[in-house]
């Protein structure tokens, strides 16, 4: 099974990691089932920006990003080469040696409701 490490630009949250991610999982997914909040205001249908992450490793291992995708990613906050958005991020692999490491922005400053 995969392994997903969250570090967070809020240093008042300490880093996660979560283990056993099963293959078609997305990050968003991966990180609510447990408990780690990301923002995620258009229900998961790549609408908005609210998910926006980084994917510091293990970008091989998930789908390639879309057009869709990236026209949203233009409107994150401080968006980088390694923005994704989560709810877009599916891995295709579950093996032992998947690892990912995703750095979750400062959610306080998006607008929006949280769930």
């Amino acid at each position: 099974m995969a392994r997903i490490h969250f570090t967070f630009e809020d240093k008042n949250i300490k880093p996660v990691v979560v283990e056993n991610v099963m293959k078609d999982t997305t990050i968003l997914d991966a990180a609510e089932d447990n408990d780690i909040h990301i923002n995620h205001n258009c229900g998961e249908v790549c609408a908005c920006s609210t998910c926006h992450v980084y994917v510091e490793e293990g970008d091989d291992y998930l789908e390639e990003i879309s057009d869709r995708e990236e026209d949203f990613i233009d409107r994150a906050i401080n968006p980088r080469l390694e923005s994704r958005l989560s709810c877009q991020c599916v891995l295709l692999e579950d093996g032992d040696d998947v690892e990912l490491h995703v750095h979750v922005p400062d959610q306080s400053k998006i607008i929006g409701h949280e769930h």
